[in-house]
């Protein structure tokens, strides 16, 4: 009865809240205050994946969701982004019977990295996705290593990991383990092999904490690496990009599977091949993947296209107090053929806390944007000087750049005849602040 009562409670809350547009957290610590073990009482189907990483997680569990559904395939998934142990509570009793039986064929988990300890300490993923570990919002997470023990504690024995074979601390998670999947890049036109960031966090070893070489940096710390003390290097990968071209839009998956890409970057190259990875190893036609995720524009509004008066843009979310996330971003509108303008937003760090930290803006490779195809650099918000005190440590010419603390008046100066193209970069307690003076397409 008592599972019973908490189920139907946690359904009421979650069809209330759905009606104001809510409820996705909410339910779950409900429901975990009335039964703290409820998720150990319900019957979950044979497929449980679980993704977790620092970046990349919420596009690589859409992309996995939509391949499956594509194919038949009934998911339980948690689209709305709650990630933490109440939103996957919310999730799983919301996709349940009364009687605690999910009826979806696969069970498919996004789950906070932090917290993924205490989402499967009654759950046990049949298949485990690790993305990345990097230097992520520091009030948060501290440090990559911390975030690492904080994974290591949610993996349980019989679980498969399908790990990124191209990050040497989620390597890690693979030593003394027989039932792994790696997934990795080849290589590619854009490697170096050079270091080219602001900071090397591939620089030691994970493991003994020894110099650590490389042969090729794909970008930041991920690339082709060996540690000459303990022999930790890059495992040999099963699923892996063969052959790519941003330029293009087009990547190729163990020399035979080919996909077209709506978002030419290579973090969206990582999140495909992981998505593609899964989904082969629950028995989806690879054929059929391919054509699945090619041109797959992301609902999640991570990257948004808009109309500014007569002028077309993108706007790409990028988390702040994450360097390589803005990386990645500015490196895609650097990248582009085409004249562009560049709109940077600092206006609130975080949507769940207080803190006016901008440390984490001189781990970023603004010197990206010295591409001669990046034409004016605007930067608003509430930390506009801070950015603006942070450029001028790079190589950025300063004629380039233009400072309007108004987003709204940063708007209004980029509303005019030009025919460049407007890149967006900024983050999910912002992107809203500028999407609602825009026309989004």
């Amino acid at each position: 009865m008592k599972k019973l009562f908490t189920i139907i409670v946690c359904k009421l809350l979650k069809f209330a809240g759905g009606l104001i547009g809510k409820g996705s957290s909410l339910p779950g610590q409900i429901a975990l205050k009335l039964c703290p073990d409820i998720l150990s009482r319900i019957n979950l189907p044979d497929y449980i994946v679980a993704v977790t990483g620092s970046n990349g997680k919420t596009s690589t569990v859409e992309m996995i969701a939509h391949i499956l559904q594509e194919s038949g395939k009934t998911v339980a998934w948690n689209k709305e982004g709650s990630n933490q142990i109440e939103g996957v509570t919310t999730l799983i009793l919301g996709s349940c019977t009364l009687f605690g039986n999910v009826k979806s064929d696969i069970l498919l988990i996004e789950s906070d990295e932090r917290f993924a300890k205490y989402t499967f300490k009654y759950i046990t993923p049949t298949h485990y996705v690790i993305t990345n570990l990097y230097r992520d919002q520091l009030t948060r997470n501290g440090h990559p290593e911390w975030v690492y023990n904080a994974i290591k504690d949610s993996i349980h024995p019989e679980t498969q990991l399908i790990l990124n074979a191209d990050d040497p601390m989620v390597s890690c998670f693979g030593y003394g383990r027989d039932d792994v999947i790696w997934f990795g890049v080849g290589d590619i036109e854009s490697d170096t092999t050079e270091f080219c960031g602001v900071y090397n966090d591939g620089a030691y070893c994970p493991n003994c904490k020894a110099p650590m070489t490389y042969t090729k940096y794909h970008y930041d710390h991920i690339g082709n690496y060996k540690c000459t003390s303990c022999g930790h290097k890059r495992n040999d990968t099963e699923y892996t990009v063969t052959k790519s071209n941003l330029d293009k839009g087009e990547i190729t998956i163990n020399g035979k599977y080919n996909i077209s890409l709506s978002l030419k970057s290579l973090y969206n190259v990582y999140n495909i091949l992981a998505a593609f990875t899964v989904a082969s190893i629950v028995g989806i036609d690879k054929d059929s993947i391919a054509k699945h995720l090619s041109n797959y524009v992301l609902k999640n509004f991570r990257v948004v296209t808009f109309e500014l008066g007569s002028r077309k843009g993108t706007l790409v979310t990028s988390k702040h107090e994450n360097s390589i996330s803005y990386n990645q971003s500015l490196s895609l509108a650097a990248s582009d053929k085409d004249k562009c303008d560049v709109l940077i937003i600092v206006d609130a760090i975080s949507r769940k806390y207080f803190t006016g930290d901008v440390s984490w803006l001189w781990d970023i490779n603004f010197d990206l944007l010295q591409s001669d195809n990046v034409k004016n650099i605007v930067l608003s918000g509430t930390y506009c000087y801070d950015l603006a005190t942070r450029f001028s440590f790079s190589d950025v010419s300063a004629d380039k750049i233009k400072i309007i603390e108004s987003i709204e008046s940063a708007v209004d100066y980029l509303d005019n005849d030009s025919k460049e193209k407007i890149y967006v970069i900024t983050c999910f307690s912002d992107k809203e602040k500028f999407l609602g003076k825009v026309k989004v397409d």
